[in-house]
């Protein structure tokens, strides 16, 4: 029979809700009826509300665990909290293992089967669909059940004990490209897809995750587009423009020549070759959609323009009566008066969810402008169209 404690249960269709009914002094404690096993070796919670602090820990535990502890405190359990991304093991200190979540995240928890019979199992933690890592722990004859634990006022949550797991990045990868060739620049980033991971340690300014694609941005084209997935632990995601040789230690906008950059999420400025940036628009959400693009003047042409299908890389040279372009200029041209050098300028604009942001006017470097993505905090998570406006 389900054991609970200061929570109140609502059945409801396929699951079970519950919601925190204490006083935030006393631990509420939800433990299944039944152990995890090789025919149910999984089960998902939803967070249907985060409360006050979002002490939601999602874990397993033995039959006859105290009802006032949070899963993972006491030995022989283990637990994922959600406010804080640790993963504790049978200790009230816990370890850091994975991003935070909030309203709206799916916490999945599973048990391996490939070495039950010799009392020792891995346990693995998944947050929407995506396994977010694992611990081997020991497992008793009566086998670890299902147990959530709230500890303020507003948490509520639905349990599925019933739940499948299927990596839904994994299964989506069998349909597609790895698009792994479209990048030419990977540090402290994992290609999977259409999806770009932070793999680094996010522990200090230089555990920079960098990707910047293969191919600069043309007149065929022009504009790219990333979805944030999962904001990760402090969003310091940024999407913009860089030269090829951008150093991979320096987040994309903190150094010349970097030239462009719109900090993401964290605080909506943009960053242009310095460490301090400029107020320029919203701050940036899981879901939202970021764009950066380029508005070239009338009159650039590209080789082969109309022969190709795809956005391979073009030379870009000016026609008789268009502007000069600053990738083709020789020394002498270098040279020229600023007159010159802003009649060769372009305007580089930013949107969010459809909707222009800002732009800024510059002129382009030599060897053009490379779409660039820069990631600093374990769990961030982004998918990135470098061709959204060709069909």
């Amino acid at each position: 029979m389900t054991r609970l404690k200061s929570l109140v249960a609502f059945l409801a269709i396929l699951s079970e809700r519950y919601c925190y009914q204490g006083n935030s002094d006393e631990v509420g404690c939800y433990v299944a009826g039944h152990p995890l096993s090789e025919g149910n070796s999984f089960f998902e919670v939803t967070i249907v509300e985060s409360g006050v602090r979002g002490t939601i820990a999602v874990g397993l535990v033995p039959r006859f665990y105290r009802l006032d502890h949070q899963p993972g405190w006491l030995p022989h359990s283990v637990a994922y909290h959600a406010d804080n991304g640790k993963l504790y093991n049978g200790s009230p200190v816990g370890k850091q293992f994975g991003p935070k979540c909030t309203r709206g995240d799916r916490i999945g928890c599973g048990i391996g089967s490939e070495n039950l019979n010799t009392g020792r199992a891995k346990i693995f933690f998944t947050k929407n669909g995506e396994e977010v890592g694992s611990v081997e722990v020991a497992v008793s004859a009566e086998g670890l059940f299902p147990a959530v634990g709230m500890h303020s006022l507003g948490e509520e949550v639905k349990v599925d004990l019933q739940a499948e797991w299927l990596s839904e990045v994994g299964e989506s990868m069998m349909m597609v490209d790895s698009h792994e060739d479209d990048w030419g620049r990977l540090y402290g980033v994992r290609v999977r897809g259409v999806l770009l991971e932070y793999v680094g340690k996010g522990k200090s300014n230089m555990d920079v995750g960098l990707a910047q694609a293969r191919q600069p941005l043309t007149t065929r084209c022009h504009y790219y587009e990333l979805e944030i997935v999962d904001a990760g632990e402090k969003c310091f995601i940024a999407l913009g423009l860089a030269i090829l040789i951008y150093s991979q230690w320096i987040h994309p906008g903190w150094k010349d020549p970097s030239v462009l950059f719109f900090y993401v999420v964290d605080d909506g400025k943009i960053f242009q070759g310095r460490g301090a940036g400029d107020a320029f628009g919203p701050r940036c959400f899981r879901g939202d959609i970021m764009g950066c693009g380029i508005m070239f003047p009338r009159g650039y042409t590209l080789d082969g323009e109309g022969d190709a299908d795809d956005c391979e890389r073009q030379e870009i040279r000016p026609n008789a009566a268009a502007v000069q372009n600053v990738l083709h200029l020789n020394d002498e041209e270098e040279e020229e008066e600023d007159g010159d050098r802003e009649s060769r300028t372009v305007t580089v604009f930013f949107t969010r969810n459809g909707k222009l942001i800002g732009r800024k006017d510059m002129v382009v470097p030599r060897g053009g402008l490379f779409p660039t993505v820069g990631m600093l905090s374990r769990g961030e998570k982004v998918k990135v169209d470098l061709h959204p406006l060709s069909g």
